[in-house]
């Protein structure tokens, strides 16, 4: 019986050396079968799928950057609107005129912005005619209309010349904002509701057609009273045109914006600007929308639809997607041929290739199983090698069988790639807990342990204002200082919480006076992090300050997790108290607090203040906290 066992190896083994030449042999001339038999469905539906994810990538970055196109335009709108000096008259007009100058030079997507009020003063800033500020007055016999026009664009740098005023003309009209039916449509509205208007001819460009972009823009005057406002921006359809060819131009096909009732807004096949709001017939996008009117109803213009279409003895590819907020429907269509026919070509030469390689295969595999065995055993024996995470020099099998070659690849691939791996698992621990018996399944024990927690001060703060290549190169050295530290004094990282880790004294082994070590620990990493905020600070880099709080007493450790994936960690009320005392340090202005746990353990050693006894968030009881002093 001893015995067995090791014969029943060898066994399996030249049972493998004589069969594996006849099962790849088998198996290929299957596959070939198969592959003969199939691949042409399979190629041509390939194809068509692939035709249809490009274009509807292609459709997707369309509609990306024409929902970004109408953001900027609208966050300019409301970026005037939330000026708490904004006013259409009087004293302020003038400092609210250079707002809003400057907010057009800043939004190319706009021709003009403008606020009006409720009493029929207006204070607008234009590019067209000629670029100026407008302030408007209406009163019961018409409108007095002053234009500031201002220099027309230039290289110059000078802001102060750009805004110079060149001229100034009076016009009387019959304008009138309150009348405007972005005006009305934003008072009709709920508070800060803002709106899209329908097509319509500027009353500025009598032969421009454009869209308005409206919100309420309330203000509280010094007497209590409310004065109504609306702020407002317009977009021709000549420059949303402009725009959408510029958007199409990086793809394969053509793209068209519709209104509600599929006029066109803007479209990228025809050159020129959109000077007539209507429905075309002709051409491939008049039958797009003669199919999506014809699917869907007069007014039906549902979203995101997708279909072939066939026009003037071609096939293309459509796809229609639903703006929000505007009720705008984006159509794009490309032509089959010029996305699939390039693939089609390319499939029937890669399933030629793969016949002619298939038969050398067939070839190759009668030899196969003469060279396989001695290749497989040495990588089975650097398989086991890399299962012990002995990663380093590992060899390389030469072969002339294909099968080899992968499977030798892809244990260099996996050497590699664990070898990366290794930085974000303690393989120390791994291997310790293999060693010691302990069964790599989710299991736990009660030890007494001292835990530290540890967290950088302001963060969040220095997150928005440092660039992220500069924050994660900080935050590297900061958490190489800190494990070197940690490493040094017998702690072990279980793992990093954002800017925070989370440390442990006394798992997986025991450690003798684990509450000094931790608390030595957290002086030095106090003292590396300022020599190394020096360092940044010689840089121009922001400082790091950390936080620390330590608590000692029993918690479950363990591999914890489920059957399909574990982490070596710790749990309950000591992990929490540690973690809710480091939160107190922001409360306290202290840097480094124990608890009285962890105080005992010291004996004395190091120096401390006591603070008063506090109540932990989740706990009845208060506990008595100690700050730990440097030197």
């Amino acid at each position: 019986m001893p015995v067995a066992p090791p014969t029943a190896v060898p066994l399996r083994l030249r049972r493998f050396r004589v069969d594996v030449g006849t099962i790849i042999t088998v198996v290929i001339l299957v596959e070939s079968l198969l592959l003969i038999a199939l691949g042409y469905w399979g190629s041509q539906r390939l194809v068509s799928r692939i035709g249809e994810s490009a274009h509807q990538a292609d459709h997707l970055r369309i509609e990306d950057r024409t929902i970004a196109f109408l953001n900027h335009a609208s966050t300019a709108v409301r970026s005037m609107s939330e000026s708490p000096s904004l006013q259409t008259g009087g004293e302020g007009a003038g400092q609210s005129g250079e707002l809003i100058w400057t907010l057009l030079q800043q939004s190319p997507e706009l021709d003009s912005i403008y606020v009006a009020a409720a009493d029929g003063r207006m204070l607008m800033v234009t590019r067209h005619p000629e670029p100026a500020v407008v302030n408007m007055k209406a009163e019961p016999e018409g409108t007095t209309e002053v234009w500031h026009f201002k220099p027309r664009a230039s290289d110059s740098t000078d802001v102060q010349e750009r805004f110079r005023t060149v001229r100034v003309e009076t016009l009387h009209t019959q304008y009138k904002p309150t009348e405007r039916g972005w005006f009305k449509s934003a008072m009709n509205g709920q508070r800060s509701e803002a709106v899209w208007s329908q097509p319509y001819v500027f009353a500025a460009q009598q032969e421009e057609i454009g869209v308005t972009y409206s919100l309420p823009a309330w203000r509280r005057g010094a007497d209590g009273s409310t004065q109504e406002l609306v702020a407002a921006g317009d977009v021709s359809l000549g420059r949303l045109s402009e725009f959408v060819r510029l958007f199409s131009r990086d793809g394969q096909g053509e793209a068209a914006l519709l209104g509600t009732e599929f006029q066109v807004l803007a479209r990228s096949d025809v050159e020129g600007d959109v000077k007539h709001l209507e429905v075309p017939r002709d051409g491939v996008l008049g039958a797009v929308i003669a199919r999506m009117q014809g699917g869907a109803g007069a007014r039906g213009a549902t979203a995101d639809a997708s279909f072939a279409l066939d026009h003037a003895g071609r096939r293309y590819l459509v796809r229609t997607s639903h703006l929000p907020s505007t009720h705008w429907l984006l159509a794009s269509w490309v032509p089959e041929d010029t996305v699939l026919g390039g693939l089609q070509r390319n499939v029937l030469w890669l399933l030629a290739l793969v016949l002619a390689s298939l038969a050398i295969i067939l070839t190759v595999s009668l030899r196969l199983s003469k060279v396989v065995t001695l290749p497989v055993e040495q990588l089975s024996r650097i398989a086991r090698r890399i299962g012990r995470f002995d990663l380093d020099n590992i060899p390389r099998v030469p072969s002339r069988v294909l099968e080899i070659q992968q499977l030798d690849q892809a244990l260099d691939d996996s050497a590699r790639g664990l070898k990366a791996f290794r930085k974000f698992v303690p393989v120390d621990l791994v291997n310790q807990l293999v060693d010691e018996g302990h069964t790599l399944t989710p299991s736990g024990e009660p030890r007494r342990i001292t835990a530290m927690f540890t967290d950088i001060e302001g963060f969040t703060r220095i997150s928005e204002a440092v660039e992220t290549r500069v924050l994660v190169e900080q935050l590297t050295a900061y958490f190489n200082v800190a494990t070197r530290v940690i490493a040094r004094h017998g702690g072990t990282v279980d793992k990093f919480i954002g800017d925070a880790i989370m440390v442990l004294w006394g798992a997986p082994s025991p450690l003798d006076d684990a509450e000094y070590k931790a608390c030595v620990a957290a002086l030095e990493l106090r003292a590396e992090l300022a020599v190394l905020n020096t360092r940044w600070a010689t840089q121009g880099l922001q400082a790091f300050a950390t936080r620390i709080g330590m608590h000692t007493g029993t918690a479950v450790v363990g591999a914890l997790g489920s059957n399909e994936r574990l982490a070596y960690t710790a749990f309950g009320d000591t992990i929490n108290v540690a973690s809710r005392i480091e939160g107190l340090n922001k409360d306290l202005g202290t840097r480094v607090l124990l608890s009285e746990a962890t105080f005992e353990g010291l004996r004395g050693r190091l120096r401390t203040r006591r603070i008063e006894e506090i109540a932990l968030r989740g706990r009845m009881s208060k506990v008595v906290l100690y700050e730990l002093l440097e030197g």
